[in-house]
């Protein structure tokens, strides 16, 4: 059984929408490519280092036509090679163009296509695709979320868990990563149950008792 990671960019505010650039959203969203200032080559080595093992790419239609419009014209870098080589699984509703070499549309029934590439590699990344993350979150069809949060808050755009969570527990795989610009990396893994509740004035919470009575 493999695994299914997203991989999200993500501002202070969770606003995933547009990251790469100011065409990659453009429908009335004014800060299309915000992460672009904030990268370097130090958080660049970082991604790059995020996406070892992937085999499979898992992407929605929108994401899909703006990587299958620049990466296949790309032949050198790590990143190229790798999506190029990889295949490309498409969640739509339509029935798309797929030009891209490697490319295959997903069937209506998105859990059940899920879980059958899961089945059949080891590592699928998830990028960008916001419409086709907040199903995943929904249906905890995930195993990993590494989200980059960025030191910017915008107030507007598409943000990562709008209307597609469902409580949720997670655990943090590997210590937090900070990176020069102020960039958090943090890597979660999709843990059993749901959020509990508590008081936090119990005693072993730490608050609202005397520890020397």
């Amino acid at each position: 059984m493999g695994l299914i990671d997203i991989e999200m960019f993500a501002t202070l505010d969770l606003v995933g929408q547009a990251p790469g650039g100011p065409d990659e959203d453009p429908e009335g969203f004014p800060f299309g490519g915000w992460q672009a200032p904030l990268m370097n080559e130090a958080t660049g080595a970082q991604i790059l280092a995020a996406y070892q093992g992937t085999d499979a790419l898992l992407l929605g239609r929108r994401t899909y036509d703006i990587f299958a419009s620049y990466w296949p014209h790309q032949k050198d870098g790590e990143i190229a090679e790798l999506f190029n080589r990889i295949p490309k699984y498409v969640a739509s509703r339509g029935n798309p163009d797929l030009p891209w070499a490697g490319s295959t549309l997903l069937g209506p029934d998105l859990p059940a296509a899920v879980r059958e590439i899961r089945g059949r590699h080891e590592q699928v990344k998830v990028v960008g695709s916001l419409d086709l993350v907040q199903t995943l979150l929904r249906e905890k069809l995930f195993d990993r979320l590494d989200l980059w949060v960025h030191p910017i808050v915008l107030g507007v755009g598409k943000k990562v868990f709008d209307g597609g969570a469902v409580p949720t527990n997670l655990t943090l795989l590997e210590p937090p990563v900070a990176g020069s610009q102020g960039t958090v990396f943090l890597r979660y893994g999709l843990a059993d149950g749901v959020p509990g509740t508590g008081d936090m004035s119990a005693p072993d919470r730490g608050l609202g008792h005397d520890s020397d009575r």
